[in-house]
């Protein structure tokens, strides 16, 4: 059977994201974001959990987000999981370390759209797909041109 790899998480960067290059010139970001959970217990108190989890950003995407995300700052990321095995040089055992390939991102914090926020001055880049073109009705002039905004459009909803 093929198994299916796919993680998406929403959290907050714990410290600015560190890029780096390869020897080929291929850029790398890595992040480490805080994922927070609130819960209840049986006896009704309220409790926070909160898990660290590593992403690596390659290419493109690694340079955006070193570009435009400071620490704090939230972000959703899509990816895959992956495992990092290497040998302690200190102890000569095994150790693992479970982390996320990024594959795709949205940045989830709206300040950044008009350069405000901690680290912020450059806005994001606007979406790249394109919207589709409206139809123009055959209303007169007058009806067209109202003071009122615009009709909402589903893409325009921001959840």
């Amino acid at each position: 059977m093929r198994g299916f790899n796919k993680v998406i998480i929403a959290g907050n960067l714990t410290a600015d994201p560190e890029l780096k290059y390869t020897p080929k010139g291929t850029a790398i970001a890595r992040l480490r974001l805080a994922v927070n959970r609130s819960y209840k217990t049986d006896t009704g108190e309220t409790r926070e959990e909160v898990t660290y989890v590593d992403v690596d950003a390659w290419g493109q995407q690694g340079e955006v987000i070193s570009q435009y995300l400071r620490k704090g700052k939230p972000i959703l990321v899509e990816g895959r999981l992956k495992l990092d095995t290497w040998d302690d040089k200190a102890t000569g055992q095994k150790r693992s370390k479970l982390g996320v390939v990024l594959e795709s991102f949205t940045f989830l914090d709206a300040r950044a759209q008009d350069g405000g926020g901690v680290g912020g001055g450059a806005p994001v880049p606007p979406p790249s797909r394109p919207r589709p073109s409206q139809p123009q009705a055959s209303a007169p002039p007058s009806a067209q041109e109202s003071d009122g905004p615009p009709p909402i459009e589903e893409d325009d909803v921001p959840f």
